[in-house]
């Protein structure tokens, strides 16, 4: 790689936690950690980051809501995958 590529790959991700919502029935919420490493300008960057993730199943098996929150960060990080991935546009000189 050179000095200007980037890359911001998930190395793994855990469930940590989840309960049910307070005041809305049926709603599942929790926190799922995220493993990432990024290499940005020629440094490599391994860091943790915890998402807020939420998913509303109802009364279903641990196995089933374990997957909807994992669902549910899967769909932030590509969200911020996008937009740290977004390729700015330079002008022709």
């Amino acid at each position: 790689m050179g000095f200007g590529d980037t890359s911001f790959d998930v190395k793994g991700c855990e469930v940590r936690y989840y309960g049910p919502h307070k005041l809305i029935a049926g709603r599942i919420t929790g926190v799922v950690r995220v493993h990432i490493e990024e290499r940005f300008m020629g440094t490599l960057t391994n860091y943790k980051l915890d998402l807020k993730v939420k998913a509303d199943v109802g009364h279903v098996a641990s196995n089933e809501v374990r997957t909807a929150l994992l669902a549910h960060a899967a769909h932030q990080l590509n969200k911020l995958k996008a937009r740290h991935t977004y390729k700015v546009p330079i002008a022709a000189e």
